[in-house]
């Protein structure tokens, strides 16, 4: 007596790619375009930052005023001459699979069971930038050239930052640890 085991099939790729490979094309090109777009922007908005004095020419003349204006104005303008026909590009792309029958869809098995992440993320940079800013910002060195702070001042704004985020974290987690205690302990056996 033979028993069928029913096998495990994965993402039917190359049959995908064969019957809609002018889609598939398009969205090459388009994610090219999309990246060469972004990297002309930030050179077009470097170089008019300069030449309108949002930005001194001398990195080393910066502030913290400078910096977070530009990364600020930077953002903008790729989100709006980037961001937004690549939003539009998905909308489209999004109309176009859903256009497609489910069963052809079904037959490809391209979506599974989706793995949890288990990383971190790239929060804590961007936190940690917007703390020391508020550092910077308070010590009244907002319009302070970047250059002229001191190694001392530097390592001591971040074990001050590192601190603040002790502070903040750890105060509900204590409060946290002592109300699960208590619960703990209340409960009867």
């Amino acid at each position: 007596m033979t028993e069928d085991i029913p096998v495990k099939k994965g993402p039917d790729w190359s049959r995908f790619l064969s019957r809609h490979w002018k889609a598939f094309a398009v969205f090459i090109v388009a994610v090219i375009l999309a990246f060469a777009v972004a990297v002309y922007v930030f050179v077009w908005f470097t170089g008019n930052a300069q030449s309108t004095d949002l930005v001194p020419a001398s990195v080393g003349a910066w502030t913290m005023n400078n910096l977070v204006l530009f990364i600020l104005h930077a953002i903008f303008w790729e989100l709006l001459l980037v961001g937004i026909p690549i939003a539009v590009a998905a909308i489209i792309g999004w109309q176009w699979w859903n256009h497609l029958p489910e069963e052809e869809k079904s037959e490809y098995h391209l979506f599974g069971q989706r793995s949890r992440s288990r990383g971190a993320g790239g929060a804590i940079s961007p936190l940690l930038f917007i703390a020391f800013a508020i550092k910077v910002y308070v010590d009244g060195n907002w319009n302070t050239t970047i250059s002229s702070y001191t190694l001392n001042y530097v390592v001591g704004s971040l074990v001050t930052i590192l601190i603040w985020i002790a502070v903040i974290f750890a105060i509900p987690a204590i409060v946290g640890l002592v109300w699960w205690i208590r619960h703990e302990m209340n409960e009867k056996p």
